[in-house]
């Protein structure tokens, strides 16, 4: 069993929570975490640039000027691409990025990532996360009493109004229901803080994740 700190909103240790061994995956997997981050990354990519060819630049198929007699390069029509102002030769064109990963070696990724958060101390858990006001400079404190003032990704089994709005303001923190974290959103942060609840979900996930085969 992996004890992870579980911690009060005042950040003082009110005991351990447990983490079975078996839902943890420490000896394979890191292909899958780096090609789960890497289809995210590509997936957040828009794909819309475009540029005209000739065929989709406006004009007429005139020849600028006669085909001889007057010394100058000949020319067929002004949508040229060695014209100013015409098309584009293999210029970009609206496509997705997006990567095909199996269902398998992305759960397995999810799994690594949080593997390794808690076996670098990087997960703390709270007993329970309620604000009695939506204030950013409560939510500020609490962190920093946890020593997550740099940086955390909250997590719980269904967010309020009140975290959600208190921590809407304050950089390199995200809250999400930990049903719907990905594997980039593990890694990016430096510390985890989830709910007890949150933690819950959490374990139904790496259940089904650690005993993927990939």
């Amino acid at each position: 069993m992996s004890k992870i700190p579980l911690r009060n909103i005042k950040g003082d240790e009110v005991g351990a929570y447990a983490l079975a061994d078996s839902l943890l995956v420490k000896d394979k997997g890191l292909q899958a975490m780096h090609d789960s981050v890497v289809a995210y990354m590509a997936a957040q990519r828009s794909g819309t640039a475009s540029t005209l060819n000739k065929g989709e630049v406006a004009g007429s198929n005139k020849k600028p000027w006669r085909q001889k007699g007057l010394g100058r390069a000949r020319a067929g029509y002004r949508q040229s691409p060695v014209w100013r102002g015409g098309g584009v030769a293999f210029g970009p064109r609206p496509r997705s990025y997006r990567k095909k990963m199996t269902k398998k070696a992305a759960r397995l990724g999810f799994c690594r990532a949080f593997s390794e958060k808690v076996a670098a101390n990087e997960v703390i858990v709270l007993d329970e996360l309620k604000l009695a006001s939506a204030k950013t400079k409560d939510f500020a404190v609490m962190l920093k009493k946890l020593g997550a003032e740099n940086g955390a990704l909250v997590l719980m089994d269904r967010v309020e109004e009140n975290v959600r709005r208190a921590s809407g303001n304050i950089p390199r923190v995200e809250v999400c229901e930990a049903r719907n974290v990905n594997t980039y959103q593990l890694l990016r942060y430096p510390v985890i803080v989830a709910t007890k609840s949150g933690m819950a979900e959490l374990e139904k996930r790496l259940a089904t994740d650690a005993g993927s085969d990939a």
